[in-house]
């Protein structure tokens, strides 16, 4: 008989030890809700007014129904709670996107929401910086964002429009080249005025309203062709980095 102490099984229905440097789910929708409260006062009385709302009417229709307050006011309860969550993820996705306007590098932040069938480039692939010389005047720096899906190829333009259009047209050209005449080029600015621009947190939205004309197999191979061209090298200041854009939390971006 070996002296040795057999390790101990393990239960393939144990959990898993925490990992105490993860936030748990309450920590996390804490972390969301101050963020979200700060960008948006108003948030905490549309949540209290969903709930209470919710709550009262479904528990007077459900008592009529069911003639059953206490069954009425269980079902009332828990569906006032999902319509306050359903509130507050619409609410914190539009204070996110608030947050992000006005910001360098809100492009990239807000492509992290587009759905399945899309694939994007985080970093610029072109850039000017203009007159900037310190990372405080990164908002002078024009750049462009691409984004390859079933519409085709779209490029977002970001920052002072003047600069922002000058480079949008070039990359533009540039793609043509590659993609080829049947590859459909969609050219969006975000921010910086005027008509042809959509604010931040309708860029997702607009791109998906697009007409769809490639099969998934044409997008993976225009992809493929586009990200050999590489990217025109910003000349962007010493200090800046257009890599580190602003992140947004998904779940906020989801709405739930």
């Amino acid at each position: 008989m070996s002296s040795a102490q057999e390790p101990a099984k393990k239960s393939r229905f144990s959990r898993k030890p925490k990992d105490p440097n993860k936030p748990g789910r309450i920590s996390q929708f804490t972390t969301l809700y101050k963020a979200s409260v700060k960008q948006n006062p108003k948030i905490p009385v549309w949540m209290a007014v969903g709930f209470v709302g919710t709550f009262v009417v479904l528990l007077f229709v459900l008592d009529l129904i069911f003639n059953n307050v206490v069954y009425s006011g269980i079902l009332a309860f828990m569906a006032a709670v999902l319509v306050t969550m359903i509130i507050f993820g619409r609410m914190a996705e539009r204070a996110a996107y608030g947050a992000l306007e006005g910001q360098a590098g809100s492009t990239s932040a807000a492509l992290q929401a587009l759905r399945k069938g899309w694939f994007y480039e985080q970093e610029p692939v072109a850039a000017d910086a203009g007159r900037a010389r310190k990372v405080q005047e990164l908002s002078n720096a024009a750049m462009v964002f691409r984004a390859v899906g079933k519409p085709g190829v779209v490029l977002i333009g970001e920052g002072p429009s003047g600069g922002a259009r000058k480079l949008l047209e070039a990359e533009r050209k540039r793609v043509a080249r590659v993609a080829g005449p049947e590859v459909p080029i969609h050219v969006l600015r975000v921010g910086g005025g005027g008509e042809d621009s959509v604010k931040v947190g309708d860029l997702t939205k607009t791109m998906n309203k697009f007409d769809k004309k490639l099969t998934d197999s044409e997008v993976a191979a225009v992809t493929k062709r586009l990200r050999a061209l590489g990217a025109t090298k910003p000349p962007v200041p010493k200090g800046i980095d257009p890599r580190n854009a602003p992140r947004m939390d998904r779940k906020a971006m989801r709405g739930r």
